[in-house]
């Protein structure tokens, strides 16, 4: 802790990934009923990318047909993160989908967040972001959001 400021009562979610240590973070924070979740992509339990990009001789993505399925898999590991507080999509209130082609993640979140959320409009605010890089060269999105639980009822 930096200073002498009061400190706040989190909680932390991780993975097990070796990214974590390496740079030095927690996939999720809950705070009173909120709840951070750092960006989510598309890996296995194992930290391995599901349907990495396959790469150009100067290791960039050489096109973007993957999105939609690292989109899904992005999806299904931000629902685990917040299961882990007890939280769905549901209790999103906003997400930023940072992706590096923002035609290609347009034409594929109209589907895959309609399921995901399991309706065709999803009550929560959304950012779609064009990025020149992500953290991992095959790597097309990655999925940020704040979520908030209901407030325990007064006893």
């Amino acid at each position: 802790m930096v200073g002498n400021a009061r400190s706040i009562e989190k909680k932390a979610t991780y993975w097990g990934v070796p990214w974590e240590e390496a740079y030095g973070y927690a996939q999720a924070v809950l705070v009173g009923n909120d709840i951070y979740v750092s960006g989510q992509l598309s890996h296995d339990s194992s930290g391995n990318l599901v349907a990495p990009a396959a790469l150009d001789a100067g290791g960039r993505p050489r096109d973007f047909s993957m999105m939609e399925a690292q989109m899904r898999v992005t999806y299904e590991n931000l629902s685990a993160i917040l299961a882990r507080f007890g939280a769905t999509l549901d209790n999103v209130v906003e997400e930023t989908l940072y992706v590096l082609d923002v035609d290609a993640a347009f034409a594929a979140a109209g589907t895959v967040r309609k399921e995901a959320y399991g309706t065709e409009r999803p009550q929560c605010a959304s950012n779609l972001i064009g990025v020149s890089r992500l953290a991992m060269a095959p790597q097309l999105i990655e999925i940020a959001c704040k979520a908030v639980l209901r407030p325990a009822a007064a006893a």
